[in-house]
């Protein structure tokens, strides 16, 4: 019987990676088949809040952290990639020493957060990193020679980046790299403490792991990808200013996180998405008729019918809608061997 669940389970996860495989290389070869600018730079938009999503559901759903300061780390990875950019020639050599940068600056700071903060209960952990967000807010509106404050700044890209095709590829690829690596880590035996840590905190540690260890890890690795996600982001607009250190930015990857999934990853790819085809979708209409100017409104209606019908998210329901179907079917062949 044994053996007979394990060989189910290697069928269903090869048909599911047979679905992600078939679905990214649909993704890959759209700008070559369907050519509109606009949903190529809508598409690259969901990629990049999907990174920023996956990088805030490693917090949330795997470690049971919640976080109201994850917008620090995005600007972070903005602002570095734009100052690099400014001061800098556009090559692929200070894109390069960007990223260097950001994964340390982000390292180094969701560090020391981490060392600070985590061993607060969760609620004051949340309070604590959106004050610390407040104060990177702070700075890049009162550094004015580095940051040009509120007014921001534009910046020129590498050549290989100018091109809204090869960008789109690049950051799908970056979406997609985000998950396999995420997947992997969550699975490792370090993710499996962590989800230990979401399940029960106190009993974790009273089997002899480190919690702060691995809840440290857990933020170090979130806030690094949360701060790329924000390179590719500030990269899209060519522009950067302090709108990249809002609270928006945090709400926008819970939202997507909540909606697609909490947990599951791919459903945090989902949550990006449907946030963003529903906003562009309003934004849109908002042209057409007056009463979808207040499209915060309708977003707002939009969210609450998917927590009602989804209460999992879209992926934790199915998949828990799938696990019954599954209980249900030895005990119905049980009834007709019965009959």
């Amino acid at each position: 019987m044994a053996g007979r669940g394990e060989s189910m389970k290697w069928i269903v996860n090869n048909r599911i990676n047979a679905i992600y495989i078939i679905i990214a290389a649909f993704l890959f070869l759209l700008p070559f088949v369907y050519e509109s600018r606009n949903m190529l730079i809508l598409l690259t938009q969901i990629f990049v809040f999907a990174i920023l999503a996956m990088s805030y559901d490693l917090l949330l759903g795997f470690t049971g952290i919640v976080s109201f300061g994850h917008a620090m780390f995005f600007g972070i990875g903005a602002y570095s990639i734009g100052i690099f950019m400014k001061r800098f020639e556009p090559t692929m050599l200070h894109f390069i020493y960007a990223v260097l940068a950001t994964i340390l600056i982000t390292a180094i700071v969701s560090f020391i957060v981490g060392l600070l903060t985590l061993r607060l209960k969760s609620h004051f952990y949340a309070m604590l990193t959106m004050a610390l967000a407040g104060l990177f807010l702070v700075l890049a509106e009162k550094w004015r020679t580095l940051t040009f404050g509120n007014d921001g700044f534009t910046f020129r890209v590498p050549e290989l980046f100018i091109d809204r095709t090869n960008f789109y590829i690049i950051c799908l690829a970056a979406m997609i790299a985000t998950f396999m690596i995420l997947k992997r880590f969550t699975n490792s035996p370090l993710g499996r403490v962590l989800q230990a840590i979401r399940e029960n905190e106190q009993r974790t540690e009273s089997l002899g792991y480190q919690v702060l260890h691995y809840k440290i890890a857990a933020s170090v690795v979130s806030g690094v990808l949360a701060g790329i996600a924000g390179i590719f982001y500030a990269m899209s607009l060519r522009y950067v200013n302090t709108s990249v250190f809002a609270m928006d930015i945090t709400l926008d990857a819970l939202l997507m996180t909540i909606i697609g999934g909490v947990g599951t990853l791919v459903g945090a790819i989902i949550g990006a998405g449907l946030i963003e085809f529903a906003h562009d979708g309003l934004t849109e209409l908002a042209k057409e008729h007056w009463i979808f100017e207040r499209w915060i409104i309708f977003f707002g209606i939009i969210y609450i019918l998917v927590v009602i019908f989804f209460p999992l998210g879209i992926v934790g329901t199915l998949r828990k809608f799938t696990w019954k179907r599954k209980k249900q079917q030895p005990a119905k062949k049980k009834e007709n061997l019965a009959g």
